[in-house]
């Protein structure tokens, strides 16, 4: 079962053989399991039941694809900040709980700062990024003030 946001669970259960799955699985998610248990140093059986473990206990949250959004026609990025009215729990957790489902959302985050959340938005071109926050975000009652910047590159680290 998904844990709130603000869960917090510990994982002082994970052995070097879990923290090596997991680094392995950073760099590249699709590792054969046989790979992977190579590099490792485990059997196979073992690093299955091992990666099993690691997707049951929340360490492993997903698998996804790393798609070129300019292939899927949305080639512009921005990171677009958002400043709420009010900072109760119930408000926070409303504006959070949308915006998720906003279209061209990829990610938000919910920071410390002047600002309150970053939302990391795909669009079609500068005329339908000026629509989302026009339509989504500079309507929206719980929304003060909004702070559009755009994403020239992205580069992946590795942690």
């Amino acid at each position: 079962m998904p844990l709130a946001p603000n869960d917090v669970r510990p994982f002082s259960g994970l052995d070097d053989v879990d923290r090596a799955i997991l680094t392995e699985l950073t760099a590249d998610g699709r590792l054969p399991n046989n790979a992977l248990a190579e590099r490792v140093g485990v059997a196979p059986s073992t690093c299955l039941s091992r990666t099993r473990a690691l997707r049951e206990c929340g360490a492993i949250r997903g698998f996804h694809a790393d798609v070129d959004p300019a292939a899927v026609g949305l080639p512009l990025q921005a990171l677009v900040s958002v400043r709420l009215t009010a900072h109760e729990r119930a408000a926070v957790d409303a504006f959070r709980a949308r915006s998720v489902r906003l279209p061209g959302v990829v990610s938000v985050f919910h920071v410390a700062g002047a600002e309150d959340y970053v939302l990391h938005v795909r669009a079609a071109s500068g005329d339908a990024l000026r629509d989302f926050v026009l339509d989504h975000l500079a309507v929206d009652p719980a929304v003060q003030h909004t702070q559009t910047s755009l994403i020239f590159e992205q580069a992946r680290g590795m942690g």
